[in-house]
């Protein structure tokens, strides 16, 4: 188990929890206070146990809410937070992931409630009424994505089905990355709002980039701005990046042609090029199954440029 360490620049800025952290289920099995079995998973608040296939999972994650229904755990869940928005079929309520309420959730009966953050010390009031909880906090590797996935399986009782997921998602992004060889040494501006905030290489949506040698004009960024720096518009204009993605489509209702208006931005060649990338904002701020996606969206732009 690595250690958790908050991120509150990111929920400020893109409106997602991020913590660094995860555990590796070890898929133990035993005896349930009640006498069923049990399952115990190793996550980041600890070893967890609960019930070998829960029937009532409450997920406070949009990220991990995605990764139930992906491993075929959709129909044990009966409640997720309000930002849980993919699959559209989930059971979204009012419950909160930022400010969770412990009354609240528990007024579901869950047997199992998954979280990415404790916050409001959601993790001892539950588990203070018995009810088991798996913290599994926003990643910064990819191995820590697939790990938390798999941990999910264990902990729903489809640890096959997990592993066929994180086995499908690495051969798609192998497959990506190994189309878009050339990339390396291309620049890029990753966009988290109109204000001008971005991401370094040391978060998780960094590394992604990484994986395809990109250069991001964000690193050069005055290092006490932390990895989510607001980098000025003279500094983006010097630079000049190659391709600039926007995970700020839906929050802040950014796209090439709102980039294009802004003072100056018209004479930047990722913009006189189509090199404006329009992302999904969900996808691009969440590590689970929607992942290859994401990847897919990078390798495209890359081989255009390219």
């Amino acid at each position: 188990m690595r250690p958790v360490r908050t991120l509150g620049a990111m929920m400020a800025i893109a409106a997602v929890t991020f913590a660094a952290g995860c555990g590796g289920g070890d898929g133990k099995t035993g005896d349930a206070a009640s006498g069923g079995k049990s399952v115990t998973v190793q996550a980041a608040n600890g070893a967890v146990t609960v019930p070998a296939k829960p029937k009532r999972i409450v997920s406070l994650s949009p990220t991990h809410t995605e990764t139930l229904f992906a491993i075929g755990a959709g129909p044990q869940v009966v409640a997720v937070d309000d930002y849980s928005n993919h699959p559209p079929d989930a059971p979204r309520t009012k419950l909160s992931g930022f400010k969770p309420n412990a009354e609240a959730v528990i007024a579901y009966k869950p047997d199992l409630v998954v979280v990415s953050d404790d916050l409001n010390g959601i993790v001892k009031s539950l588990e203070k009424v018995k009810i088991p909880v798996l913290l599994e906090p926003a990643v910064t590797k990819l191995d820590e994505a697939y790990d938390e996935i798999n941990d999910l399986g264990q902990a729903t009782g489809h640890a096959a089905e997990a592993k066929k997921l994180t086995d499908d998602m690495r051969a798609s992004i192998r497959r990506t990355v190994a189309a878009s060889s050339k990339a390396k040494g291309l620049s890029y501006y990753h966009e988290l709002d109109n204000q001008l905030h971005s991401v370094t290489s040391g978060t998780f949506v960094g590394q992604v980039y990484g994986l395809f040698g990109l250069r991001n004009i964000a690193d050069e960024a005055d290092e006490a701005s932390g990895e989510y720096p607001q980098l000025s518009r003279e500094y983006l204009l010097k630079e000049d990046p190659d391709l600039i993605f926007l995970a700020d489509t839906k929050c802040c209702g950014q796209s090439a042609a709102t980039l294009a208006e802004r003072p100056g931005w018209s004479d930047l060649d990722a913009v006189k090029n189509k090199g404006v990338v329009e992302l999904d904002d969900d996808i691009a701020s969440r590590w689970g199954p929607r992942l290859p996606e994401f990847v897919r969206v990078i390798g495209d732009a890359v081989q255009k440029v390219q």
